[in-house]
């Protein structure tokens, strides 16, 4: 098996799944921060685990999502309703209802991007200080 990524077409990607989007996003949003953690500190392994998982965790996503929801475009908007009100087949462990919800379309938001070929509008997003 090859892996390539190759950019699908965004109506095609809008027709997936937004629990499936939000499988692929889960996968390209901790790359990205354990990415952006790596190469950002001197930490040792032990502690980027760690402050990866408090990023990456339903409630760290549900937290980010606040500075980030009025920077959605329409379309993006529209994927994150749709992966926030989709049914899941499984609960969190450790988050409420609501974040795991908001976490779910936070990550559909990134499966949307990623596969759509925007890594540019992914780092835009999620890793820009938008507090200033």
């Amino acid at each position: 098996m090859e892996f390539q990524h190759i950019p699908i077409e965004r109506d095609r990607a809008k027709q997936i799944s937004p629990v499936v989007l939000a499988f692929v996003g889960d996968a390209v949003y901790t790359l990205f921060v354990r990415q952006s953690l790596a190469l950002s500190s001197g930490f040792k392994t032990g502690e980027l685990n760690k402050r990866a998982s408090e990023v990456v965790s339903a409630h760290g996503q549900s937290e980010r999502l606040a500075n980030i929801l009025p920077l959605l475009s329409e379309e993006e908007a529209e994927i994150y309703r749709r992966g926030r009100n989709a049914k899941k087949a499984t609960k969190s462990k450790n988050a409420t209802v609501t974040e795991y919800a908001r976490s779910t379309g936070l990550e559909a938001v990134v499966g949307y991007l990623y596969l759509t070929g925007q890594n540019g509008r992914i780092e835009e997003l999620f890793f820009t200080d938008h507090t200033a």
